[in-house]
């Protein structure tokens, strides 16, 4: 087909469906989006985080085995609770913001130390990491 033959009124709908096809993929729920600041890698020996990197009651993004992202919250002198930080509403990376886990994309917020939803449009919390703390770090369980 040569240019001629295409009219006004092809090239507004191939303009149009273009359009649409980007609105849906940035909509949809298959690729979520990544947070603004990446979560390190596992430490060499295998921990998290060290529990002294983290103040009780905040929360710092971590990399969990297997390269999946993740939050570790400390809730206590030596104790500490870890969540996937992939929000369950369309697969954004929450991070820590202001006492919370905030997620970029579309507002979710969670609690920091049991990963239930504060705030909506997730209707489900995070996903919990089973973690223990030995020597003064945060392992994976």
């Amino acid at each position: 087909m040569n240019l001629e033959s295409v009219g006004r009124r092809s090239v507004l709908v191939g303009g149009a469906a273009g359009v649409c096809a980007c609105a849906l993929a940035a909509c949809s729920s298959g690729g979520g989006s990544t947070s603004t600041s990446a979560a390190p890698s596992t430490n060499a020996d295998g921990s998290l985080t060290e529990l002294s990197a983290v103040p009780v009651g905040s929360s710092v993004a971590v990399g969990l085995p297997g390269g999946a992202q993740g939050i570790v919250t400390r809730t206590g002198e030596t104790t500490a609770r870890a969540f996937s930080a992939i929000c369950p509403h369309q697969g954004c990376a929450v991070a820590p913001n202001d006492g919370k886990l905030v997620c970029p994309c579309h507002g979710s917020e969670f609690a920091p130390d049991t990963g239930a939803v504060l705030e909506g449009p997730s209707k489900t919390g995070l996903s919990t990491v089973a973690v223990s703390v030995r020597d003064g770090k945060v392992y994976p369980a």
